[in-house]
């Protein structure tokens, strides 16, 4: 396994994280979400992404049981705020200083740990003022509670305003994670350059898009019995509609033989995309089988020259969407 920076800071983590979002505490069993963390560890992944809201916050719990016992020194543990937890009243939303303040502290007793290595925003909050949340943050980091601290899908002009914010309460802004794959590259135009002018890097979810880049949602033929595409708890909301047309799946077929080429799985090759972008500190995997961990994980180190991206541009055309007014928060706080 390699490690990468996380932005202009000397933390270095895992280039494959373990996340949790859409398994622990919802597809799947929690003897299962253990296993599939310890293959993790033994793989040698060091990081690992959740946070509160997933599986209204369960997904914490199963995640901070399944790493009892292991050394907290060599983790790096990511969480998040903004979402609704608990039951969902006025308050249990956004990124208030209340909010922040309560949600901390309840992900630190549910991950078992007395500080987590990355407190990221889950949205941006237009409810709140940026200034309010950010001293918030600055309060945690100087608490000890969160050593550093990042955002998810926020824009470029957000990260701006929140980076000199972050200097001046003298703290670092080091991650953004945003969707990022192959058909998913809405931040390369305006994101990435701004991160890289700021020393913030990107954690980035969703590199096999959904397992629709593994290749094995085919045309015109029904999903697999228990991928994600027919998981009802929560996972077929994320797939119906956006990746499953025959366009989309007829391109992706095209890259078959590059990967074939190169001696890798489909997925291995979507992960190695992804990590081509010197940007990107790490890529999140999840797994609902220890297996699909130790496959994944091949992907570290694999360098992608300029000919393999050529021709991975070239199989999938225009159907990448590329549009930076993609990355968005919610208007109002979801209740």
């Amino acid at each position: 396994m390699e490690h990468r920076y996380l932005g202009n800071s000397g933390l270095k983590i895992s280039e494959i994280t373990y996340g949790n979002w859409l398994t622990h505490g919802s597809q799947v069993e929690n003897e299962t979400a253990t296993k599939c963390v310890h293959a993790a560890l033994d793989a040698g992944i060091s990081t690992f992404d959740t946070a509160d809201v997933y599986a209204n916050t369960v997904a914490e719990q199963v995640l901070g049981d399944a790493l009892k016992g292991q050394r907290r020194e060599s983790l790096e543990i990511f969480t998040k705020v903004y979402f609704p937890t608990g039951p969902k009243g006025h308050n249990d939303t956004g990124l208030s200083r209340k909010h922040i303040m309560e949600s901390i502290n309840g992900s630190l007793s549910r991950l078992g740990t007395d500080y987590v290595d990355l407190y990221q925003a889950h949205r941006y909050d237009y409810e709140t003022p940026l200034e309010e949340t950010m001293q918030a943050f600055a309060d945690l980091v100087r608490a000890g509670k969160a050593l550093y601290i990042g955002v998810s899908e926020w824009n470029a002009d957000q990260l701006r305003a929140a980076h000199y914010l972050a200097r001046d309460l003298g703290i670092q802004l080091v991650s953004n994670q945003p969707q990022y794959n192959m058909l998913w590259r809405v931040i390369e135009s305006e994101v990435v350059p701004a991160s890289k002018e700021l020393g913030i890097s990107q954690v980035v979810w969703s590199p096999i898009a959904q397992g629709v880049l593994t290749g094995k949602y085919k045309p015109g033929q029904p999903a697999p019995a228990g991928s994600r595409a027919t998981d009802e708890k929560g996972g077929k909301d994320m797939i119906t509609g956006r990746y499953l047309d025959d366009e989309t799946l007829n391109a992706v077929a095209k890259l078959e033989p590059i990967a074939a080429d190169l001696g890798l799985t489909m997925a291995q090759l979507a992960i190695a995309w992804v990590l081509a972008n010197d940007n990107v500190a790490t890529a999140l995997v999840g797994a609902s089988r220890p297996e699909q961990v130790e496959s994944n994980v091949a992907a570290s180190g694999v360098k992608l020259d300029a000919e393999v991206l050529a021709r991975i541009d070239d199989a999938l055309g225009d159907l990448p969407e590329t549009d930076p007014s993609k990355t968005k928060s919610p208007p109002t706080r979801v209740v």
